[in-house]
């Protein structure tokens, strides 16, 4: 059944709750019961059961499990690595020993150059930066919400610009799948790296994110965090609920430990290896073909064995204190994991509305001007990653659409391919509901909606150069 413009109301209504009552569990699961109640012809009763099985059914799918799993563990080695010293350790090597960092901009440029080196895995990299720079940001009074947009501007854009990671095996995947049907006979390797220059929205997101942090000039909502940080030295905000506890990721070091920045390090550098080990095993031997989710799992199962036989090992801790601090790091995440399963949730219902393929649908039929066809393409894709959280999930509906539009319209492939992944990006970077943008909140202990309204203006403004900028490359062809 097709229920039109109608698909469009749960996104709409979730993130209009979330943003007046600041509850992003709550307005989710309302999205999903709202979800429901337009599939089940408004039987309210039919709709509550959907709901919660719905929410049951999340833990059916292997990727969401595998990521909810990630996010437990991610907070036990977070935690580990706060008592061990680690990032104690780290934060002294290069303050006082080091005195590589000496400023505001100093912390803020280490997170930007975390987030640019480290492509591998977008929530590894906005985890990593997040980790690393948390507590120096506190220490010159840079707000959350400023950490977090770096980390989230500087994670995805990244990852789809060099896809040497789940990201370029998914759009591959993609791509190949329209070359085995006909729609073009070239080989969906080169469409992917042709198409890279054409990723506008994330060459514009890093490009800016690099201004705002040299030149500290902000507006906005983010201009009153950052006063509030610089003036009241307050790096959260007095109304702010982050989604992980202070008191889950900021343990004291335990007593007696010897403090070592290799306590951090050791067990970052084993997940971020594992990583592109685990897309060459999954992809037998192609990276681009590997599966993001399953590497995702073993790179953190993998961390989570080498700490505790590292810490164990080097008297930093023994295993009853190991598992304690474990299990207190995994009980921290508790609301993060919550928010996922219910975003998974309301996407799997927004999915049988068919919100994507409504947003899409509005291409069929339309008369197009060659020019604007990867301006059109990426507010399309912008807004259906923004109402449906998922990047990839646009990526797997525009890019097809993109592809076959460009052709039927004689038009530059690349350029429509690069519209849809500009646009996936970027809507993701705006939505609540989005994994990588949870992800950066958590990373960096934020108020989830202090995060969205600070960065939405950003991300509005970097969508309105790229738009230009299409519209300029489609008129020169």
């Amino acid at each position: 059944m097709e229920y039109g413009i109608l698909s469009l109301l749960p996104p709409i209504v979730t993130l209009l709750l979330a943003i007046y009552t600041g509850q992003v569990i709550i307005s989710l699961f309302l999205g999903i019961v709202f979800s429901n109640l337009i599939i089940n012809g408004w039987n309210i009763l039919g709709a509550l059961n959907m709901s919660l099985e719905g929410v049951i059914q999340v833990f059916s799918e292997g990727w969401a499990t595998k990521t909810i799993i990630f996010t437990f563990l991610i907070g036990g080695i977070m935690t580990l690595i706060q008592v061990s010293g680690g990032v104690q350790g780290f934060v002294e090597f290069l303050t006082k020993k080091k005195g590589i960092i000496k400023s505001r901009k100093g912390v803020m440029l280490l997170a930007y150059f975390i987030g640019i080196v480290v492509f591998i895995e977008s929530s590894i990299t906005i985890l990593l930066t997040g980790t690393v720079t948390r507590d120096l940001s506190d220490k010159y009074k840079i707000s959350r919400e400023k950490l977090a947009y770096i980390c989230d501007s500087t994670s995805a854009p990244v990852c789809g610009l060099i896809p040497l990671n789940g990201w370029g095996a998914t759009i591959l995947g993609i791509l190949a799948a329209q070359v085995s049907v006909g729609v073009v006979d070239i080989n969906p390797v080169t469409i992917l790296i042709r198409s890279i220059p054409y990723q506008i929205y994330s060459i514009v997101a890093i490009i800016t994110v690099f201004y705002f942090i040299i030149t500290e000039n902000h507006f906005g909502p983010m201009k009153k965090a950052e006063e509030r940080a610089l003036k009241e030295g307050k790096v959260i905000a007095d109304d702010a609920t982050p989604v992980v506890e202070e008191d889950a990721i900021n343990l004291p070091i335990k007593e007696g430990t010897v403090i070592s920045m290799w306590n951090m390090i050791l067990p970052i550098m084993v997940l971020v290896f594992m990583m592109p080990i685990g897309l060459y095993i999954t992809g037998n031997g192609n990276m681009l073909a590997g599966s993001g989710s399953t590497s995702l799992f073993w790179a953190i199962c993998t961390t989570t064995a080498f700490t505790g036989i590292y810490y164990i090992s080097k008297k930093v801790m023994n295993l009853k204190e190991y598992m304690d601090y474990l299990y207190k790091g995994i009980g921290g995440m508790a609301p993060v994991s919550m928010i996922l399963i219910f975003a998974f949730a309301i996407g799997n219902s927004i999915t049988t509305l068919g919100t994507g393929q409504y947003i899409a649908s509005l291409l069929d039929g339309a008369s197009i001007d060659p020019a604007f066809t990867g301006v059109i393409v990426f507010i399309l894709a912008g807004l259906m990653a923004f109402a449906t959280g998922t990047s990839w999930g646009t990526f797997a509906i525009m890019i097809p659409i993109a592809l076959q539009t460009a052709v039927a319209l004689d038009g530059n492939i690349y350029l429509a391919v690069g519209a849809a992944i500009s646009g996936g990006i970027m809507g993701d970077h705006c939505s609540p509901i989005s994994d990588t943008t949870i992800m950066a909140s958590m990373a960096t202990a934020s108020d989830h909606i202090h995060h969205v309204r600070t960065q939405i203006p950003y991300v509005l403004i970097n969508a309105g150069i790229s738009s230009i900028i299409f519209i300029i490359l489609g008129y020169l062809g």
